[in-house]
Formats: structure tokens, sequence, C-alpha cells
């Protein structure tokens, strides 16, 4: 009878019985037996956001899924948390400045205090020296304003103890407190001269809808007269009158009002247009024809139009029975060099 022992006893190996490889043993033990080079395996490594965690099966869950967690992992933090601020972390210190700011305005210098330039708040000055915004400096370390520095003293004059500027200066420190948008300034400058007596002035204008467009005009047909004859000036007519309606130099003692009635078939008797080139008129205010013709070469100096002006005579036309149009014609020297 055969016996059967234990390794321990007889030395010999039980024998031992294997399950089926797997194809993946198979086909490593081919490669081995065919001495070809063992492909390299493929890895995926994936990346989780910050906060997930790692759970068992990840590594065998679908590709769909791991691509949403690339994706996920791939989107920028302001994505996946929009309630944070993109750039928050790099927000730019705000510019501290000395108590003596140097200043160099257009190549003219200052220097006056901080607080003088934040006195007025809601101002240019205000805001650029708050320290939100950046300023440049000139070589010499001085903030730089491309700004020209003629009236800049009137302004910080201003800031400091409230002094307003000479009259001859006004309207260009009008013109740098609109600047720099300082509205105390502003305020106060409007209510002195000139600025004031320009306010009355423009309430004058006003009465004349037309005035800018006939001042418009002369200057285009003094230049073209002046180029077509080579000339160094021009002569223009130009009409200026007040009343309404044309009167003889005797019916006028008799009207005391700037208008008198007439019936719509008589005043259709009355309408003409004078030989010339512009005409001013008519108008109802205390203002005469010398304050309008003052105002006319006033808005051609500011133009550097030199002019000048000379009654040479009325319109003098037949209108009808013993009414002509007296309505005075001045002649306007436009001087071109």
């Amino acid at each position: 009878m055969q016996h059967h022992g234990t390794a321990g006893s007889s030395g010999e190996r039980p024998a031992l019985s294997f399950s089926p490889l797997p194809a993946a043993t198979t086909r490593v033990r081919r490669f081995i037996q065919e001495r070809r080079t063992l492909p390299l395996p493929r890895v995926m490594v994936v990346f989780s956001a910050a906060g997930d965690t790692d759970k068992p099966g990840d590594a065998m869950s679908s590709s769909d899924s791991t691509e949403d967690d690339f994706r996920k992992a791939a989107a920028p933090a302001a994505i996946l948390n929009p309630s944070k601020p993109v750039g928050s972390s790099l927000k730019a210190p705000e510019q501290e400045f000395p108590e003596v700011i140097a200043l160099n305005v257009g190549g003219s210098y200052f220097t006056t205090r901080l607080s003088t330039l934040r006195r007025c708040e809601d101002t240019m000055l205000a805001a650029m020296f708050s320290g939100r915004h950046y300023i440049p400096r000139d070589t010499d370390g001085r903030f730089f304003i491309d700004r020209d520095g003629a009236y800049f003293g009137d302004i910080l004059n201003f800031l400091r103890e409230g002094e307003l500027p000479h009259r001859d200066r006004v309207r260009a420190v009008h013109k740098e407190a609109q600047y720099y948008s300082i509205g105390p300034l502003l305020d106060s400058l409007e209510d002195t001269q000139p600025l004031t007596g320009e306010k009355v002035r423009q309430a004058f204008l006003d009465l004349l809808p037309y005035y800018k467009d006939n001042l418009e005009r002369i200057v285009e047909i003094a230049k073209l007269r002046a180029m077509q004859k080579k000339a160094r000036f021009a002569k223009l007519k130009i009409c200026v009158y007040k009343e309404e309606m044309p009167i003889t130099p005797y019916e006028r003692p008799l009207f005391n009002s700037l208008r008198f009635e007439r019936s719509d078939s008589e005043a259709k008797l009355f309408e003409h247009h004078c030989e010339v080139d512009v005409s001013f008129g008519p108008w109802e205010a205390v203002a005469d024809v010398y304050d309008l013709l003052h105002c006319i070469v006033g808005d051609l100096a500011e133009r550097g139009i030199a002019a000048e002006q000379q009654c040479i005579g009325v319109c003098d036309k037949h209108l009808i029975n013993h009414y002509y149009c007296k309505r005075p014609i001045y002649e306007f020297k436009i001087t071109w060099w």
C-alpha cells in the first residue's frame, strides 16, 4: 500500500495546482519567449481640485468622469470661486506723498503743502494727490503736471487763502479752474468782472439768435475778398438797426415805442432787404446800435481779427408814399496783416 507522506517527512514537494493565467500574464510570457521589449505601461495622472478627497475606485472610474476632473483642475481659480475678485491679491499699494510737495507744472516750479492741494474735495488736484493715482516725476524728483503753469500760482493762492486774481487775469484763471474742477473758485470768479459783465452781454446777444452766424459771414466774406484782390484788408457794408419798422425822420417824434401797430398788408409794404453784406436787427432792449457794434468789434478781436467801423449813411430806399428806409449803414474794414 502506498502511503502519501508530507513534505517534511519525505522531502518531496507536493504537486501544486495552478489556475489558468489571465490573458495579461500569457501575453507577458510570449514577449519574454520572443525576446521582445515590453511596452511601457500607460499611466494617467489625475489632478483633483483643492478640497477634493480621494475615494476608493476612482482609478476605475469611467473616462468621462476623468475628463471632468481634469477640466475642473485646469480651470482658473476665479471660475471655481467666482465670489473672489480677480487680482485682489495683486492690488498695488496707495502712493504716499511727503508733507511738502515740489511741483513742475509745464516747466514752472511750485512748492506747497499736501494739505493745500487736498483742501477742496472733488477736484482734480485732490484726486491726483489722494494716493490712488500715479503721478510722474521729472529728473529732479518734482511731481509733474502737463499743464501751462502761467496761472497755477493763482490756483494755489486761492487754495491757500481764498485770494482771487486781478481783473485782467480772471478769464485765464477761470479756464484753469475749469480744468482742475475747482468749484468754489469758479463760483467766486463768476461773480466778479469781467465774467459778470459777460453774462449781461450774453443776455443781450440772446435777443439776436443769428448773431454768431452773421459773425461767421463777416469773417468769410472779408477773407474771400482779400484773397481775390490780394489785398491786406477788405471792406464790408453792414446794416445795424434797432427798430423793426422803418420810419422817416418826420414821423420819429410821433412814436416813442420801438413798435407801432400796422396791419399785415401794410407791414408787407415795409419788408425789404438793404443792399448790404450782413444785417443785424431788429431787437427790443435798452442796448442800442452802438452797443451791438461794440460787441461785433470785440468778438472779432477775440479771434485775432482787427476790425474798424464807421457809419457811411443810411439805406434811404423808397418804400411807399413818404416812407423811406432809414436804417444806418456801417463800413467795416477787416485788416489781415
